[in-house]
């Protein structure tokens, strides 16, 4: 990811991007954009979400800004939150969050925005992969691919072939 230059927070909250950046430590940082696969599976499973909201008392949001620390904002590509009015940046802990790899994601890029999430309160993180049609979930220190993907202690999930079955390929 490219640096594009180091400003205060405020002033990186009072930006808008396009796409959005992320911010850490001062830095903005450019997020790659997913292609048609990373795409789909984001809009197939705001979709889904959508579709529960009210029996899971939960909404979906795609690309929010969340303030995971002081210093730090992430954009997931999807994240869960409780009912109710939210702000243009959330600074409380989603139910879930879900990154979706695009081509040009790095391994230890991916893993240290799911630390964030983890050190900021969220209980559950997803890693979704659509080059090898799997994905992750951490839960706690643990993580474990799975086909069924799920928040522990809720309702909430999705079954990753159906999402996947749901991807046309050229």
């Amino acid at each position: 990811m490219a640096t594009i230059s180091q400003i205060p927070l405020n002033e990186y909250l009072g930006m808008n991007y396009r796409p959005d950046r992320e911010y850490v430590d001062g830095e903005i940082r450019e997020r790659n954009v997913g292609k048609y696969e990373h795409a789909r599976i984001q809009a197939l499973l705001a979709r889904w979400f959508g579709n529960h909201e009210q029996v899971w008392g939960v909404q979906v949001v795609t690309e929010q800004r969340v303030q995971v620390s002081p210093t730090r904002v992430r954009i997931p590509d999807v994240a869960l939150l409780t009912l109710g009015s939210q702000p243009d940046v959330i600074f409380e802990p989603p139910l879930l969050v879900v990154e979706i790899l695009s081509p040009d994601d790095s391994y230890s890029d991916t893993q240290e925005r799911a630390q964030d999430y983890r050190a900021m309160g969220v209980e559950t993180v997803w890693i979704i992969d659509p080059k090898t049609r799997s994905g992750r979930m951490c839960c706690g220190a643990e993580w474990i691919e799975a086909s069924r993907l799920e928040v522990r202690g809720t309702p909430l999930y999705v079954n990753l072939p159906d999402i996947f079955s749901q991807l046309t390929t050229a």
